[in-house]
Order: C-alpha cells, then structure tokens, then sequence
C-alpha cells in the first residue's frame, strides 16, 4: 500500500509544481511589455536628439531598465521549456530592427519624424509580437 501512498503523493507534488508553473508563467510576458515600453522612449530620443543629452539620458535610462528587468527575470522561479531560444529570438529580431533604425535614421533620415514613428513602431513590434506568443503558450 505504501507504494501508492508514495505514487500518489508524488502525482499531487507534480500537480502542485504544475499549477505554480502556469501561475507564475506570465512574468516573460510582463518583462517583454516592458521592454517593448522602453521602446517608445528610447528610440525618438536617439534618432531625434543626436548628440545631445537626451539621447545621453535616454540610453541611461535604458540600461537602468534592462538591468532592472535582468534582475527582475533572474528572480523568477521558472521558465517555460525553449525559453533561451525564444528571448534569443526576441531581443536578437529587437537588436537587428533598432541597429537598422539607428543607422538609418542616422544616415538617410535625419530627424524625419516619420521615419522614427515608424522606426518605433518597428522596435516594438517583435518585443510585443513574442509576448502575444509567450502570453497565449502559458494560459
């Protein structure tokens, strides 16, 4: 009898371990919110304050933000399974978008307020498109 006493504690355990994973699952879609919200700060302030102290202020503002948020999801409890491949995906697709912003913005539109609208728009786009996919994979 002790055998499935033993079976059936360890099922609830698994059980327990579960339903925490699927409570706590949301926080990568919370950290690519906000990521993505840095965004619609960070990427006006380059493209339109070159070499002034907004963009200064601007990037010191978002690494305060990426630190924050490394510290904030190295704090969580769990990931889901391919998370590594997914944020690679995520901050990798960011990184292209606003390095292509940046050097064109820098380049071929110098303080056009369109392209920069559009270049925001951009930048956040792969950030909330993943978490549309992360939020809809953790319900």
């Amino acid at each position: 009898m002790s055998e499935h006493t033993d079976a059936a504690e360890a099922l609830g355990r698994i059980a327990r371990m579960e339903d925490a994973s699927r409570r706590q699952g949301g926080w990568y879609t919370r950290y690519l919110l906000v990521f993505g919200a840095t965004q619609l700060f960070l990427v006006p302030a380059v493209l339109l304050g070159h070499g002034t102290a907004l963009a200064a202020v601007a990037l010191c503002v978002h690494v305060v933000a990426v630190a924050g948020l490394s510290l904030y999801a190295a704090r969580q409890r769990t990931v889901r399974r391919g998370f590594g491949l997914r944020h690679g995906l995520a901050i990798g697709t960011w990184a292209v978008v606003y390095g292509a912003a940046v050097v064109l913005g820098g380049t071929m539109f110098v303080d056009s307020v369109p392209f920069t609208a559009v270049a925001t728009i951009c930048c956040v786009l792969p950030l909330a498109a993943m978490a549309l996919l992360e939020r809809r994979g953790s319900a």
